[in-house]
């Protein structure tokens, strides 16, 4: 008897733990494609799962931070999905890259178009929507992005609670893109390096050829000077015995 309400309790506990992991889980969140550094750009994804039984996301709108605005927003095309970017206008211009930018992105919406059987995200399936961004601020460890989720049967949620230090994880997170440490860029580098050495070598190389061609001409010249030499005696010595002929 214990053992069988040991091992009933055993099974609750698992399932409750499967349950919570499932549900902690469910929600949109943003990862990016390798690293999102400071200062740099990146791709990022937007993942949608869908948490109904009964009904398809159609919709999905991600508020952009306005702490740190981002100017340069590219959304990639998603079948299916009609995409609008909105643009806003800053209170502080932003400068990149040396030109001043006025306005940046405040938001872009995913709508599902189609039919109504294969409409958006259905029941036990999840979309991802990337983007690529930049340039990513210095000064910030993470960017909260606010997400609102729209489904067929007018239910909507909102992903916008931010987690605070200390706390446990809000019931509807907002997506956060955590930002890892700024980069140096050692590929142009060693390019340049390579390009050098590479002229060096090109420059050795040439100043070799060069040397061996002088060499060989400085070997031509003398050989030729003492085949010249040669033909010269010997016309001398068939001089000097003609004339001995003619004499005699």
């Amino acid at each position: 008897m214990n053992v069988s309400r040991i091992a009933l309790a055993g099974g609750v506990a698992a399932s409750t733990v499967l349950i919570l992991a499932g549900t902690a889980s469910a929600h949109v969140s943003v990862q990016p494609q390798g690293e999102a550094a400071k200062g740099g750009y990146a791709t990022i994804n937007f993942k949608v799962p869908n948490e109904r039984d009964n009904a398809s996301t159609t919709k999905l709108e991600v508020n952009f931070p306005t702490d740190h605005p981002l100017a340069s927003v590219m959304p990639q095309p998603v079948p299916g999905w009609k995409i609008v970017v909105t643009k806003s206008k800053l209170a502080k211009p932003l400068e990149v890259h040396g030109n001043k930018i006025n306005e940046a992105v405040s938001k872009v919406t995913w709508s599902a178009e189609g039919s109504k059987n294969g409409l958006g995200i259905r029941p036990g399936q999840f979309q991802q929507f990337p983007l690529s961004v930049g340039q990513l601020p210095e000064d910030a460890d993470q960017l909260v992005f606010k997400a609102i989720q729209t489904y067929d049967n007018k239910d909507v949620v909102r992903w916008i609670e931010e987690q605070k230090d200390g706390a446990e994880e809000p019931e509807s997170p907002a997506p956060v893109l955590k930002l890892t440490a700024a980069t140096t860029d050692e590929h142009g580098a060693a390019d340049h390096k390579a390009g050098a050495a590479g002229a060096d070598r090109t420059k050795d190389e040439h100043t070799e050829a060069s040397s061996a061609s002088s060499s060989s001409s400085d070997t031509t010249a003398r050989v030729l000077g003492i085949v010249g030499i040669l033909i010269g005696a010997a016309g001398v010595a068939f001089g000097v015995l003609a004339g001995r002929r003619r004499t005699a």
